[in-house]
């Protein structure tokens, strides 16, 4: 069918693929509240068991704490010797769409035929064409999947292809049981919910799948991630609470140590806050974030964030957003298969340090087009082509999209170079981004990704 789909329809798709958290309310636990507290000494610890707060968790070597005690008692542990600042823990809330029924590969019938549905994969079954290297032993889908072409991640696959290193995802879990996720560990990868570490259950919804998949998926069946043969560790923060999904800020943070704990290359946070203006008090979790983001990166774990899907300059009235416009956390934008900025990405000189493929066009409504003669890529063929649980696929657009092509490549460079540290994983990926020369462009930052050419500085 010709035309431009129901924008309903397409905005369901964006949204599908987006994880911008909203707030739901203060943390509690048993009782009392959960607050986040940044010290400046040794002592401010013993202090606040003095003052019978209890001391949940140490983070960045005791320069972060998670505490509980009564309510409304920010002025109390900003008045304690030791402590610079301290702010409620509080939970986000996820609202995002149900798939529509994703579409399957049989890894049987040799063909690789997808069935046919609104937002499946459908022509691009990638029968054994030939890549742009040659190759003709693709996977099932990889025909759909222009963001690796973009990328020319099968070009750098020649020289690097993730194995030996460790990607982990911050989100709402893997499905570990997707034909394409082998090389989940299942071992090491957990849930992080309200304060407690528990063991890996899966995907609590869709989106750490899709988001596993772009970095990482093996393509024994339907599809390629960048980092083929790099070891997925999914940390889960969310979970169902009174039928919604929901996270916390503070859990957040501790996925983020635990990914340096467990010594992941990278760390791939597809989450974030909606931008936020100075008045909304986030420079409290602004100050208290940072000493947990340098203590990751100085053990050697890249924490890569999608700039969010706001169309938001980020620049302009000193808003940003969390955790992705943090000194640290290199903040992805999201292009499209034209390589042109998508008309939902958030964007902003100093804010965006790359660019790279989340799906979808400059505008609405040429992203929703399902023309053949109007754009190159109809609608949804457009967007992003990745894992879904319960061996699925699906398209789904986002700059959660666009951040795992930049984490599955930090593996590649960590390939070739093991010993190199978060910051210089940081620049060979901005080195070898095509499209801007000089950096600061505020769509793409350094430039749009190439996997292939990352390589290259190292």
């Amino acid at each position: 069918m010709s035309g431009v789909i129901n924008r309903r329809t397409l905005l369901r798709s964006i949204g599908a693929g987006s994880v911008t958290l909203t707030f739901a309310g203060l943390a509690s636990a048993d009782g009392e509240t959960r607050y986040l507290v940044r010290t400046g000494d040794e002592g401010a610890e013993r202090r606040l068991r003095r003052r019978e707060f209890a001391v949940e968790h140490r983070l960045a070597d005791g320069a972060v704490l998670v505490v509980t005690g009564p309510d409304d008692a920010v002025d109390e542990l900003e008045g304690i010797a030791g402590v610079s600042s301290a702010a409620p823990d509080f939970a986000f809330e996820l609202e995002a769409p149900e798939l529509s029924e994703p579409a399957r590969v049989d890894p049987d019938s040799g063909n690789g035929n997808a069935n046919e549905n609104s937002n499946g994969p459908g022509d691009s079954n990638g029968s054994g064409s030939e890549t742009e290297d040659g190759a003709d032993d693709e996977p099932a889908l990889f025909d759909g999947q222009w963001d690796k072409r973009v990328t020319e991640a099968r070009s750098a696959h020649e020289r690097a292809t993730g194995e030996g290193r460790r990607l982990a995802i911050v989100d709402t879990g893997v499905d570990h049981t997707h034909q394409d996720l082998g090389n989940v560990n299942e071992d090491e990868s957990v849930t992080i919910f309200d304060g407690e570490v528990t063991p890996h259950t899966g995907d609590v919804h869709y989106h750490g799948t899709h988001v596993a998949g772009i970095a990482a998926a093996t393509g024994a069946v339907g599809v390629l991630g960048t980092a083929p043969d790099a070891e997925i560790v999914s940390v889960r923060v969310f979970a169902v609470e009174d039928g919604d999904l929901v996270a916390y800020f503070g859990d957040i943070l501790l996925a983020m140590a635990y990914a340096a704990a467990v010594d992941a290359d990278a760390a791939n946070a597809s989450i974030g806050t909606a931008p936020i203006p100075p008045q909304g008090n986030a420079e409290q979790y602004r100050r208290i974030m940072e000493p947990v983001v340098q203590s990751v990166t100085a053990a050697g774990t890249l924490l890569v964030g999608s700039a969010g899907n706001d169309d938001a300059n980020l620049q302009q009235g000193g808003r940003f957003t969390l955790p992705n416009s943090l000194a640290g956390v290199t903040s992805v934008s999201a292009t499209g298969p034209n390589d042109e900025r998508t008309f939902y990405s958030n964007y902003g000189t100093n804010e965006i340090d790359v660019g790279a493929p989340g799906g979808g066009y400059e505008t609405a409504a040429k992203t929703g087009s399902e023309d053949e003669n109007e754009v190159e890529r109809p609608y949804p063929t457009n967007l992003v082509l990745s894992t879904v649980p319960g061996d699925g696929y699906d398209w789904l657009a986002g700059t959660s999209m666009a951040a795992p092509q930049v984490t599955g490549t930090a593996a590649l460079v960590r390939e070739r170079r093991p010993d190199a540290p978060a910051n210089r994983v940081e620049r060979a990926i901005a080195a070898g981004a095509d499209l801007v020369d000089g950096g600061g462009d505020p769509d793409l930052g350094a430039g749009r990704l190439n996997a292939n050419d990352a390589l290259d500085g190292v």
